[in-house]
C-alpha cells in the first residue's frame, strides 16, 4: 500500500498531522516533520520541492520558528500540508521525502522556554486531600475552586519520550523518623498529564485574556510529570514542589495543533463557585477537551483517565498565569496537572491508584506501590475527530534506571 494511503481508522491520517522533529538514521541533521500513519513527511523538504513560501519556516531543526509565526501562519501551513498529502498530483514529488518511522530518530520538538505545572483535576485534588488530610472537613484547600493552583518547574529537564529517567536522590523523612536521610527516592511516581505549547509571546505587564487562548497556544502533547513523593513530602512545606519534581518531565515527540482537535472540544464540568471576571468562561466557547488517556506500566494498562473531567481549562490556566503581568515566551510549556476521573480505574498517579502505597497494584509480573528500577511507563491518548475518526496524540514513554 502506498504510504500516502493511510488505512481507514488510522489515528494519524490527514485529519491529524501532528508536528515533530526528526533525524534520519546515520545523520545528525534535524528537521521538522509531520506524521502521516507510520511515516513522517520532511515538511521543509516537501515545501521546497513544491515551491512553497513556507519552506524557510519548516526547514528548521526545531518547531520554534513555526510557533513564533502566529495563528494565521499556523492555519495556512496546516491547510497547505493537508493539500500536499491528499492531492494525488503531489505524490510523486513528495514520495522521496516520506520516511518510515522505523528509520528515523525523534527529538524534543521545540526548545522549552518556561515550564509551569497546574493542579486542575478536582478528582485528583480530592483524592490527595483525603490521603493527606483524612480528618479535614473538606478535602479541597480553600483556594482550589477560586483559582488554578500551579507551580513553576524546571524547563531544562523536560525530555522527549523514550529518554530514560534516572531515579532521583534527595532528603527523605518518614513521619516516624527523628531526622532525614539521603538517598534514592523510594516512592517514585508518575503523573498523567496534558501539556500545552505556547507559540505567540506576550509582552511583560500585559495579561492574556481567556478570549486570546487560541492566539497564543499552538497545540498540545502528552506529558508525564515524574514525582519523587518521599522527597516531595519532606521539602514542599511551605513553598511547594522543588527537587521532588525537577529531575525530569517527559513529553511526547508529537505536538498536535489545536486546529486538529475541533471535534474534541467540550464544556468543562459545572462550576460550583462564582469565578472572578478574568476566569469567568461562561460566555466563551467550550474550553475543555475530550481526550482519552491510557497509562501502562510494562505494557499493562493500569488506568484510563478522562481529560474531559478537568475542572480548570487550559484557557483559564493561561489567563491565571499571566494575570499578574507575567509574559509568555515562544516555547513556554504548561502542564494540566494530573488527570484523574471519578472511578478508581481512572486515577492518573500511583499515589492515588495505591492510596499512598496502602493498596498494592497488581501487574502481570509483580505487585507495585511505586515504580521499581526497570519499569517502563507509557502514556497514550486519542481524541474524537471529524466524521467519527480518532485523532492520535502519540505517546510518551520513560524507563526508570537506578540512581546513584
Amino acid at each position: 500500500m502506498p504510504p500516502f494511503d493511510v488505512p481507514e481508522g488510522d489515528p494519524f491520517g490527514p485529519h491529524n498531522l501532528p508536528y515533530g522533529v526528526f533525524s534520519r538514521v546515520g545523520s545528525s541533521e534535524r528537521t521538522v516533520g509531520v506524521r502521516l500513519g507510520d511515516h513522517v513527511l520532511d515538511a521543509g523538504a516537501a515545501a521546497r520541492a513544491l515551491g512553497s513560501p513556507y519552506a524557510d519556516l519548516l526547514a528548521q531543526p526545531t518547531l520554534n520558528p513555526l510557533l513564533a509565526a502566529g495563528r494565521t501562519a499556523w492555519s495556512d501551513v496546516r491547510r497547505a500540508l493537508t493539500a500536499w498529502v491528499t492531492v494525488p498530483a503531489h505524490r510523486e514529488t513528495l514520495a522521496p521525502h516520506l520516511h518510515p518511522l522505523s528509520e528515523v530518530t525523534l527529538h524534543l520538538p521545540f526548545d522549552v522556554a518556561d515550564y509551569v505545572d497546574f493542579y486542575a483535576s478536582e478528582n485528583h485534588a480530592r483524592n490527595v486531600g483525603q490521603i493527606f488530610r483524612p480528618d479535614a472537613a473538606d478535602s479541597l484547600t480553600p483556594n482550589w475552586k477560586h483559582l488554578p493552583i500551579g507551580y513553576h518547574g524546571r524547563s531544562g529537564t523536560v525530555v522527549v519520550s523514550g529518554t530514560e529517567v534516572v531515579r532521583p536522590s534527595g532528603q527523605r523523612k518518614p513521619p516516624a523518623d527523628a531526622a532525614p536521610t539521603f538517598g534514592p527516592s523510594l516512592r517514585l511516581d508518575i503523573e498523567a498529564e496534558v501539556g500545552f505549547v505556547v507559540g505567540t509571546p506576550s509582552p511583560m505587564g500585559t495579561p492574556v485574556p481567556l478570549s486570546a487562548f487560541r492566539d497564543h497556544v499552538f497545540g498540545l502533547c502528552l506529558l508525564n510529570d515524574w514525582s519523587a513523593r518521599d522527597i516531595q513530602a519532606w521539602e514542599y512545606v511551605p513553598l511547594g514542589p522543588f527537587l521532588g519534581k525537577s529531575f525530569a518531565t517527559s513529553v511526547s515527540a508529537w505536538i498536535t495543533p489545536l486546529d486538529a482537535l475541533e471535534d474534541a472540544r467540550v464544556a468543562p464540568p459545572t462550576r460550583t463557585h462564582p469565578l472572578l471576571p478574568y476566569l469567568d468562561d461562561s460566555s466563551e466557547d467550550p474550553g475543555g477537551y475530550d481526550l482519552r488517556i491510557s497509562v501502562a506500566i510494562n505494557g499493562h494498562v493500569v488506568s484510563e483517565p478522562p481529560f474531559s473531567t478537568m475542572y480548570w481549562t487550559a484557557a483559564q490556566q493561561l489567563a491565571h498565569m499571566t494575570v499578574n503581568g507575567a509574559s509568555l515566551r515562544t516555547g513556554d510549556l504548561y502542564g494540566s496537572g494530573t488527570v484523574s476521573g471519578p472511578a478508581e480505574t481512572e486515577r492518573g498517579s500511583l499515589l492515588e491508584l495505591t492510596w499512598n502505597g496502602r493498596d498494592a497494584l497488581a501487574l502481570p509480573d509483580a505487585k507495585r506501590t511505586f515504580l521499581e528500577d526497570g519499569d517502563e511507563v507509557t502514556l497514550t491518548a486519542w481524541a474524537p475527530g471529524p466524521g467519527g475518526t480518532r485523532v492520535g496524540l502519540g505517546e510518551v514513554t520513560g524507563r526508570i534506571t537506578p540512581g546513584t
